[in-house]
């Protein structure tokens, strides 16, 4: 038997309704803040992951799934929604046009990792990418929409907060934590010794317990600001405390990708990381485009399906069954004028009305409907509400 390949799975019942549930909250609040819903291609130039998220990632370095096609071409699956979303905001021109462009998307995502929980190999991401405006006023709004969503399904998060600096603060900032790292080559992982040259400031992302120790005593980012990076980073403090927004300052929170500036976030609940962004405005210019100050987001959906209660649906909808013989033409016909206003679902071969009731029970149908011989004869139905325990006979052409 073939089975599906390790850390893929389907989404099946009862999931199946959380993710889309969660699709319908998480979609209908993105179109409350202004985006609208884009879809991009799940397979992509290599090139373009290496450009943007960074070859020192381990996104790059160690999990794409990536190979050569029958073009010869270097493609692979796309290991997160961002690269390719901004790929079609140049390939569109709209960064020419020097529009604010608001997208949010959803589907699956590829990783070569090791499975865990919450952790897949195909996973899927609820995004949004907003591109044009360079106010701190688009970070709050990024912040907001997110709790709007987690507030929405019921879920309890903390939200941790830094800034990454930008071309002015960064690279002194960044001499100052390779010197602390050169202090303590010794003890730091090999993983933080690869990145102390390719991007030092990744090293603060190490998830290695002796590394993480380490660097509680680093420099931080938050305290070797520029005058515009802290005064914009005071302001998105100040105006989360005025909304009785809770958070917490981290300053070793730098994401995991190359392609970031200044605000970074994560949404954390129950100990996992369900959702996290900030800001990228060299990415357009750094994949081929006119500069664009950009922000946005990803919540990853595995995690969320896992915190998500949603209540037992109500019975609703049609179970219908006959246990006579060549009545296909009248159910279908019956089906098919119920299933413009309802669900339906036909059963044409029932051991008997006590396993026809028994069924659409089980199911969740609100009305059983059964035609035997009398009801044939008498050009009846007979239909019981299975939730008001009600029964009644009505004539074929009244239902």
């Amino acid at each position: 038997m073939i089975k599906s390949l390790r850390g893929m799975k389907e989404i099946l019942p009862p999931q199946n309704k959380k993710y889309e549930h969660f699709i319908e909250v998480a979609s209908s609040i993105a179109k409350k803040y202004g985006f609208e819903f884009i879809e991009t291609p799940i397979l992509e130039e290599t090139a373009l992951y290496i450009r943007s998220v960074g070859d020192s990632s381990d996104i790059v370095g160690k999990e794409m799934y990536s190979f050569i096609d029958k073009g010869k071409n270097d493609v692979s699956l796309r290991p997160e929604g961002t690269a390719g979303v901004v790929r079609s905001f140049i390939q569109q021109k709209y960064d020419k046009a020097g529009q604010v462009k608001r997208f949010f998307y959803y589907g699956p995502m590829f990783r070569y990792e090791r499975p865990q929980k919450g952790r897949f190999r195909q996973f899927h991401q609820f995004g949004c990418e907003s591109f044009g405006e360079d106010s701190y006023i688009e970070d709050i709004n990024i912040i907001l929409m997110m709790g709007d969503i987690f507030d929405k399904l019921n879920i309890e998060y903390t939200i941790k907060l830094n800034s990454l600096g930008c071309d002015e603060c960064t690279p002194p900032y960044r001499k100052k934590l390779v010197k602390f790292l050169d202090t303590n080559i010794e003890e730091i992982c090999d993983d933080c010794k690869t990145r102390r040259d390719t991007n030092p400031i990744r090293t603060l992302d190490c998830k290695n317990p002796n590394c993480q120790s380490l660097y509680v005593n680093a420099p931080k980012i938050t305290t070797n600001l520029c005058q515009n990076c802290d005064s914009d980073f005071e302001k998105i403090k100040k105006i989360l405390n005025s909304m009785n927004i809770k958070y917490e300052v981290d300053s070793n929170l730098v994401r995991g990708l190359d392609y970031y500036n200044k605000s970074a976030f994560e949404f954390i609940s129950e100990g996992l990381a369900i959702a996290g962004g900030g800001r990228y405005d060299k990415l357009t210019s750094m994949l081929g485009g006119k500069d664009t100050p950009a922000i946005g987001f990803a919540i990853g959906i595995e995690r969320i399906i896992e915190l998500i209660e949603i209540p037992e649906d109500k019975k609703d909808g049609y179970y219908i069954g006959t246990m006579c013989e060549d009545l296909d033409e009248l159910l279908l016909t019956l089906a098919h004028k119920k299933r413009k206003e309802n669900k339906v679902h036909l059963n044409v071969n029932p051991k008997s009305l006590k396993a026809t009731l028994k069924s659409a029970d089980k199911l969740g149908f609100k009305y059983c409907v059964f035609i035997g011989e009398d009801e044939v004869k008498d050009n009846k139905i007979w239909i019981k509400d299975l939730q008001e325990k009600t029964e009644l006979l009505i004539n074929q052409k009244d239902f």
